[in-house]
């Protein structure tokens, strides 16, 4: 599923894996956009896989004509040998019906490597949200069991809220189901973290509740919330603390200016 883009293939032994899911206002891709283009990532390989829908593109953090015409998929690696920070970057929708064969090749490729966390970036629908997710913070995280015996103090020191579980049958109270784990609009977020948790994986998944439109101050408010949690940018000294480099794709999201011919 990995391909290596360079002679030797790129060790990835207790790297720090960090990676988007698609899913609604792409809060997650925003937000490992400006990781890649900030600390200024290599790219080191893509993913070869039939579940996401084929494209290409230009190079979305190009800094100089000479490398704007690069070519791009939809999954590429990136690294930061020196903070053992891998990064993932998704661009294409996940075919609805290989979705779980994607989170498959995903697990097994996390687990292949060797990566010491993974950290999914993700968002949900914020008019979704029960009573008791409308206090505090639009931030949640969760965590695998494997991942939380070694990370459980600094969750706590954040003082981050878990993701709620909600009722089964919102607004029925005579029942005796579980609540539940719901993430709508979170993609592949829930699917991916219930195999993790059935593979002993350690995972988390920080997401945001969000709308769609400009989702911009989204993806600023994720990214630091986790370098809050990972310190990305405290050795970065072309980046000042939570200072973040836009990529110049960016100016693109929503298409170009309005022609003045329309009036």
């Amino acid at each position: 599923m990995f391909v290596s883009s360079q002679n030797s293939p790129p060790v990835f032994k207790d790297f720090t894996l960090v990676m988007p899911a698609v899913a609604v206002g792409n809060v997650g891709q925003l937000a490992v956009d400006l990781i890649v283009s900030t600390l200024n990532m290599s790219r080191v390989g893509y993913m070869h896989t039939d579940c996401l829908i084929p494209m290409a593109g230009n190079n979305p953090y190009s800094t100089s004509k000479e490398d704007a015409e690069e070519l791009h998929t939809p999954a590429e690696v990136y690294t930061a040998a020196e903070l053992k920070l891998a990064v993932l970057q998704i661009r294409a929708p996940i075919i609805q019906t290989k979705s779980k064969r994607f989170r498959q090749q995903l697990v097994s490729w996390i687990k292949a490597s060797g990566f010491s966390r993974t950290v999914v970036l993700s968002s949900s629908h914020a008019y979704q949200r029960d009573d008791q997710q409308l206090q505090g913070s639009p931030l949640r995280y969760l965590v695998t069991p494997s991942l939380l015996g070694v990370s459980a103090d600094a969750l706590k020191e954040l003082g981050w809220r878990e993701m709620e579980r909600t009722p089964a049958f919102p607004g029925v109270t005579d029942t005796d189901a579980e609540p539940r784990l719901s993430i709508p609009g979170g993609g592949i977020t829930k699917g991916l973290y219930s195999d993790s948790c059935a593979e002993d994986l350690p995972l988390a998944v920080l997401l945001l509740f969000c709308s769609e439109g400009d989702n911009i101050p989204d993806a600023f408010a994720l990214v630091n919330h986790l370098n809050d949690w990972l310190h990305l940018l405290d050795n970065q000294d072309q980046a000042p603390k939570n200072k973040w480099k836009i990529p110049t794709s960016w100016s693109l999201l929503f298409g170009s200016g309005i022609p003045p011919a329309l009036f």
